[in-house]
C-alpha cells in the first residue's frame, strides 16, 4: 500500500476527528455565517507528486477555501429553494459515505441499501398521504426526477402509437402541454429529444401562474382521442401557484394522457392542514417529482421520482441495461438501475431514513408550518413598508416582491441585491413575474426563526434608505 495511504488508514480516527471538529465549528456558527460572499478569492494548489495526507489536505482547504463557503444551509439563505441539514440527516449522510454502497438490488444477493430505499419510499408515501400504488426511486434532484418521469412518459406515448421509442427512437412530434413549467422540465425536453420548443403553453388565469382549465380542456377536446403529456405545477417557482390538480384528475377518465406533476417543494403542502387541499387529486398522477434537499432538509443531492406501479414495465423498457445478463431479468429481479438513468447510485435513502425516523411526521409538519407562518410575516412587513410591495400573494413559503417606486426597478433591484450580498446577512435573488422585475425569497430551512425575518426586513429597509428609494 502507498505509504501516505497507509499512514492515513492507521490514523483514521484522527482524520475523522479533525473533520468532525471542523464540521462542528461550522455548524455552531452557521446562524451568523455569511449568506453570500462577494468576489471570492481562491489560491490555486498544484497536484503534489507525493501525497500530503488527509490532515494537510484539510489544512489547505481551511486556508484556501473555507472563508468562501456561504451558509447555504443557514436560516437566511432564501435565494433558491434550499433547505438545511437536520442533525439526523448529517449523521445519515456521514454513514452513507462510510458504507459507500452502490444502491441497486432490493431483492436477492447484494447489500441491504436498496431494501432500505424501498422502506424509505413507504415512509415518504405516508408522509405525503399518498397511496401505495407508487414506486419511488431516489435521484439527484428535481431535474433528474423530471427527466425520469418524462422519459417514461415518452415511452408511454410511443406505446399509444404501437411503437417502442426506447429501442426504435422517437418518430413524429410528441404533444406536451404545460402552463408555467419549471426551467428544468424544459431542459429535460431538450435532453429527451422532445424539443424544448415543442411545448404547448396553456393560458394561465388572470393574475396567476396556474393553468386556465377551461382553456386547457377546450384545447385538448379538439382531438379527444389523441394522446398527450401534461406537465402540471405543484407549486410554481415565483409564487407557489398550483394547477387545479383535482380537476385535472377528473379529466383522466375522459382523455388519454400521461400526467406528470412537478411538486419539487410544493408537495410539502400536504403537511399543512390549511394548504393540503392544494394537492387534492395528485394521487391520480402518473409521475411526481419531489425534492428532498429542499423542504425535507437533507443534504444535497436528494430527490425522488414517483411513478405508478402499473407503469413499471414502461420504466424498465426506458432504463434497463439490456445487454447486461449478469444483472438478471429486470422484470423478475427488482434492481433500481433498471428504473432510473444512473447505474451508479449513492446511498441517498439513508440520510432521509434517519431524518424521517428521528423527527417523524409531526416534526416535519412543524417545519413546514413554521416556514409558512414566517413567510406570511415577511410579506406583511414588506407591505407595511413604504419601499416595497408584494407582486403576488404569499401562498405558501415564497415571497415575490418588488419596489413600490416604479422607475428603474431593474437597476435598483440589482443594486439592492448587490448590497445585501456584500453585507452577507441574507441572500435573495432577482426574478421577473409577469414582466415585473422582482425579488424572490423562499423559506424552507428548519433553522429559520422570527429573528431571521426581522434581520431580513431590517436589512431591506436599511438598504432602501441608503439608496433613497
Amino acid at each position: 500500500m502507498n505509504e501516505t495511504l497507509q499512514y492515513d488508514l492507521d490514523n483514521i480516527s484522527q482524520v475523522l476527528d479533525a473533520a468532525k471538529i471542523l464540521s462542528l465549528e461550522y455548524l455552531n456558527r452557521l446562524q451568523d455565517a455569511p449568506s453570500a460572499v462577494s468576489n471570492p478569492t481562491v489560491a490555486l494548489v498544484a497536484l503534489p507528486a507525493k501525497g500530503l495526507g488527509a490532515a494537510q489536505a484539510q489544512r489547505l482547504f481551511e486556508q484556501n477555501f473555507l472563508h468562501n463557503i456561504v451558509a447555504s444551509s443557514g436560516p437566511r439563505y432564501w435565494g433558491f429553494v434550499t433547505g438545511g441539514t437536520t442533525p439526523a440527516s448529517i449523521a445519515g449522510d456521514w454513514l452513507a459515505t462510510v458504507f459507500d454502497q452502490n444502491t441497486q438490488n432490493a431483492k436477492g444477493p447484494g447489500d441491504v441499501s436498496a431494501a432500505l430505499e424501498v422502506q424509505t419510499v413507504q415512509l415518504l408515501l405516508h408522509l405525503f398521504n399518498l397511496p401505495p400504488h407508487f414506486l419511488g426511486a431516489f435521484v439527484t434532484g428535481a431535474t433528474t426526477s423530471n427527466f425520469t418521469g418524462l422519459a417514461v412518459a415518452r415511452q408511454w406515448y410511443g406505446r399509444q402509437l404501437g411503437k417502442d421509442f426506447a429501442r426504435e427512437g422517437i418518430s413524429g412530434t410528441i404533444k406536451v402541454y404545460a402552463a408555467t413549467p419549471h426551467s428544468s422540465a424544459i431542459k429535460c425536453m431538450a435532453m429527451l429529444g422532445l424539443g424544448s420548443n415543442n411545448i404547448t403553453l396553456v393560458p394561465v388565469l388572470p393574475g396567476r401562474e396556474c393553468m386556465d382549465m377551461d382553456a386547457f380542456e377546450a384545447a385538448i377536446s379538439q382531438h379527444p382521442s389523441e394522446p398527450f403529456i401534461l406537465i402540471s405545477s405543484g407549486g410554481t417557482v415565483n409564487t407557489v401557484d398550483f394547477d387545479d390538480l383535482q380537476r385535472i384528475a377528473s379529466l383522466k377518465d375522459k382523455y388519454n394522457f400521461w400526467w406528470h406533476i412537478d411538486a419539487a417543494f410544493g408537495a410539502f403542502a400536504a403537511l399543512s392542514p390549511q394548504h393540503a387541499h392544494l394537492l387534492t387529486g395528485w394521487e391520480a398522477a402518473d409521475s411526481i417529482t419531489i425534492d428532498f434537499h429542499k423542504w425535507l432538509n437533507v443534504p444535497y443531492d436528494s430527490a425522488m421520482i414517483l411513478t405508478r406501479s402499473e407503469h413499471a414495465q414502461l420504466q424498465v423498457q426506458t432504463f434497463q441495461n439490456s445487454n447486461a445478463p449478469y444483472l438478471g431479468n429486470p422484470l423478475e429481479h427488482f434492481n433500481y438501475l433498471n428504473y432510473v438513468s444512473e447505474n451508479s447510485r449513492r446511498f441517498r435513502a439513508l440520510p432521509v431514513w434517519f431524518s424521517l425516523l428521528a423527527y417523524g411526521k409531526e416534526g416535519y409538519a412543524d417545519i413546514v408550518s413554521n416556514n409558512i407562518a414566517l413567510a406570511q410575516q415577511f410579506g406583511q412587513a414588506l407591505e407595511a413598508s413604504v419601499y416595497y410591495k408584494l407582486a403576488a400573494p404569499v401562498r405558501l413559503n415564497t415571497i415575490c416582491f418588488t419596489l413600490a417606486e416604479e422607475d428603474n426597478r431593474t437597476d435598483k433591484i440589482a443594486k439592492i441585491l448587490a448590497e445585501l450580498n456584500k453585507r452577507g446577512n441574507v441572500f435573495m435573488t432577482p426574478t421577473v413575474y409577469k414582466g415585473l422585475p422582482c425579488i424572490r425569497a423562499a423559506l424552507v430551512n428548519w433553522r429559520t426563526a422570527k429573528e431571521d425575518v426581522d434581520i431580513a426586513v431590517s436589512e431591506l429597509l436599511d438598504v432602501a434608505k441608503h439608496y433613497k428609494y
